[in-house]
């Protein structure tokens, strides 16, 4: 896993062969980070990664610099992994990464973010309702971007807050806003 731009543009991190967790590959990554500048200024921005896995999202968000990012990942091993890659970097203030249910700590959020990023398993039997509990908690700030990382077999393009959806390989990005639209 590599970070791909930023101030730690280029450092690398090894996943331990044991992990579940399915990094979003490189290629994904960077286009979907090139089609975002047009939506979002990350300096400064505070972030929410969901379903963290490897912290390779947390990690480019930080490296292109929001002010803080909050990760959630269930997982102890993987919550374990992210813990030591802020602390190589010594980027452990600006980010707080929690174990926990992404669900519970969804219906408990009280915070807004300029931008939330999430990544479930894609078997996921909730996985459709996710965009619904962001909007309904009112945790995107106007203006914010929701990015939403799936599987082909969901179509998002007919919700309120949908405004665009990109593809790369088997990667899918289903992009939101609270307006539902963005200039």
């Amino acid at each position: 896993m590599r970070i791909i731009t930023g101030k730690y543009k280029g450092r690398h991190f090894e996943i331990p062969r044991s992990f579940k967790a399915r990094p979003t590959t490189d290629f994904a990554k960077e286009n979907i980070f090139n089609v975002l500048t047009r939506y979002i200024d990350f300096d400064g921005a505070t972030a929410l990664d969901l379903f963290s896995g490897t912290g390779s999202i947390t990690l480019e968000l930080l490296s292109r610099g929001c002010s803080q990012v909050i990760s959630i990942e269930q997982d102890r091993d993987h919550h374990r992994f992210i813990c030591d890659c802020l602390k190589r970097l010594e980027a452990d203030g600006q980010a707080l990464p929690l174990r926990g249910d992404v669900f519970r700590f969804l219906k408990s959020c009280h915070q807004q973010f300029d931008f939330i990023f999430a990544d479930p398993p894609y078997a996921l039997k909730e996985l459709p309702q996710i965009p619904d509990l962001i909007f309904e908690k009112g945790i995107l700030r106007e203006g914010g971007i929701f990015v939403f990382e799936h599987g082909k077999d969901h179509d998002f393009s007919a919700h309120p807050h949908f405004i665009e959806h990109r593809q790369y390989g088997s990667v899918n990005f289903s992009l939101f806003a609270p307006s539902g639209d963005i200039s």
